[in-house]
């Protein structure tokens, strides 16, 4: 029962995060053409369940002109909208409300900033908090994404054994975060990681949508290629467990994956994305129509 549609309007991002897993920066390649919004948009009526669609990156805002388009098409089509963006064009409160005012006329549904040292310094003018301002007083949703550097906090974790440590910050361990964020971090022994707990690969409520056509059920893990094969039939026919990569994940998680396809691996990672994603980029160039673009896995 997918309703939500988010596009990742473009790789290419102003800022290059450690946390990113996406591995966005101003060099990234990929950014969707107006027309291929519009093709995107004629499958979405054909699936008949979709309710919102997101306009993320990358930074939207780089590709203003195409967002609004692609914001208009969707409000006209009877979806909601939101949006993601790192808030770097909001210089003052007043100059944000510029860029905000047509976004309110589109009539948004969310906006969400990222507010926090990832993308801003605690000396400037804090761009989130200039356009949380100004959104507010035009009236639209808005809310903030706020991701810390890693902490190990103490506790109880229901999804590790009992008195585990737990990783708090709300970085996910994946994409350049892999690279950047582990270093000395506890890890538990991979044997534990028989499931995915963030996503539902038997059953998306929503994917994101690349401009290389690829649908992203987690980031670098394609039910398809729109461009080969329509959207709407991809998501007709998606079948989790005869993928070669969702299979195992639903099975017995990443744990399954690498005894499934014989991966050398460590015997401790940080957590079931950190797994994951390793055991994926071994694969990468074994199954390349299904973990792809190569780039989110920092190879392009």
């Amino acid at each position: 029962m997918l309703t939500g549609i988010h596009f990742l309007l473009t790789y290419t991002c102003n800022f290059g995060c450690d946390h990113c897993f996406l591995y966005c920066g101003p060099d990234a390649k990929g950014t969707f053409t107006l027309n291929k919004l519009r093709k995107v948009f004629s499958e979405m009526t054909r699936i008949g369940t979709i309710e919102w669609v997101y306009f993320e990156g990358g930074e939207p805002f780089l590709f203003y002109p195409l967002m609004l388009e692609g914001i208009r098409i969707a409000r006209d089509a009877g979806f909601k909208t939101g949006i993601v963006t790192n808030a770097y064009w909001a210089t003052s409160v007043e100059d944000a409300g510029l860029w905000l005012k047509p976004l309110n006329e589109l009539e948004v549904a969310d906006l969400s900033l990222s507010d926090d040292l990832f993308h801003h310094t605690e000396e400037e003018d804090n761009p989130a908090k200039l356009a949380l301002t100004a959104a507010k007083r035009l009236g639209i949703p808005v809310d903030t994404i706020c991701i810390e550097e890693p902490t190990i906090e103490t506790g109880i974790d229901k999804e590790q054994e009992k008195g585990a440590p737990v990783i708090g910050g709300g970085a996910m361990f994946k994409g350049r975060a892999v690279e950047k964020l582990t270093e000395g971090l506890p890890r538990r022994q991979w044997e534990e990681f028989t499931q995915c707990p963030h996503e539902d690969l038997e059953d998306p409520k929503r994917v994101h949508l690349d401009s290389y056509g690829n649908v992203h059920l987690c980031q670098g893990l394609s039910m398809g290629n729109m461009e080969e094969t329509p959207l709407s039939l991809l998501v007709k026919n998606h079948n989790a467990l005869s993928h070669p990569i969702c299979g195992p994940l639903v099975r017995g998680g990443p744990a399954l994956l690498a005894k499934e396809y014989d991966v050398k691996h460590e015997d401790k990672y940080v957590d079931e994305c950190h797994f994951c994603y390793l055991v994926r980029l071994a694969l990468i160039d074994r199954f390349p129509q299904h973990l792809t673009p190569r780039q989110v896995y920092g190879l392009e």
